[in-house]
């Protein structure tokens, strides 16, 4: 399977490979304001992925903050994840916050992650198990991280392309913030967006929390002979939109501005437009 996704039929024809763990990658909150009507179900066996705590950097003033390679192997363990682990993650918006973490295990350097199309809503609508969401312990796993360093960018290295645009960097804010003509829902941060990007709103690329067809987001999504990356307001659905170059098997090289406008718009010596 090359592809980053799978389908909820994939996953419920396989829910008794030993090799798989599914990932719970809902959030209780996030900034699109999104309210899921699947907040204390699981699909059955699914093991939540903690991205706000126990998979970002606490430390740090800014929201999910990649972690380091040793605090990101520690926790993958402690869910019984081990190196030869097939993962599928999932989260209970359809398409939001999976992505993230899929990205994550990827820059992680773990191959075998996929993001399931459509989520719970789509698992529930076809009427596959659930339970009631659970908290287990689980064996300690033997999972390694091999980080990959050029999957991530800096605010530095972003400046620095201002200049240079040696690569196409894309934002994945819907279009009013992106034109600075709504408020950040986050306080203290200016409106607008990083000088020379361009802006594909990640809710563009999805069709009722699924993605849409290769053939679709291949008439939205621009292509040249440029490295990839991505921004969006916390690096969460930045990762969506990389996904989604990712579905229509660009080849070139995507990376993650992990600080995002979260970062960016409240630092006042950087430019915005």
């Amino acid at each position: 399977m090359k592809k980053p996704i799978v389908s909820v039929e994939w996953l419920h024809e396989h829910l008794d490979d030993s090799d798989l763990i599914i990932l719970d990658a809902s959030q209780q909150v996030n900034q699109a304001k999104v309210e899921s009507q699947y907040q204390d179900i699981q699909i059955v066996g699914a093991r939540y992925f903690d991205i706000k705590n126990e998979f970002s950097d606490t430390d740090s003033p800014l929201p999910n903050t990649l972690p380091t390679a040793e605090a990101f192997s520690k926790a993958a363990r402690n869910l019984g994840i081990n190196k030869d682990s097939k993962i599928v993650v999932y989260d209970s918006l359809g398409v939001y916050s999976s992505p993230r973490a899929w990205w994550l295990f990827k820059i992680m350097g773990h191959s075998n992650v996929w993001v399931l199309d459509g989520g719970l809503p789509e698992w529930v609508s076809q009427g596959y198990e659930v339970e009631k969401t659970q908290k287990h312990d689980y064996a300690l796993g033997n999972f390694v991280s091999n980080f990959k360093p050029e999957m991530f960018k800096t605010k530095e290295q972003i400046l620095e392309n201002i200049a240079t645009k040696d690569a196409v960097l894309i934002d994945a804010r819907s279009q009013d913030r992106f034109l600075g003509e709504t408020p950040e829902p986050r306080e203290g941060l200016r409106s607008g967006h990083i000088p020379g990007s361009i802006n594909i709103p990640y809710t563009r690329l999805l069709n009722d929390g699924k993605f849409l067809p290769k053939e679709e987001l291949e008439k939205i999504l621009p292509q040249d002979n440029k490295p990839l990356l991505f921004s969006c307001g916390s690096g969460v659905t930045a990762c969506i939109d990389l996904i989604a170059y990712e579905l229509i098997e660009n080849k070139n090289p995507k990376a993650i501005y992990d600080g995002s406008w979260t970062e960016w718009g409240q630092i006042d010596s950087l430019p915005i437009e």
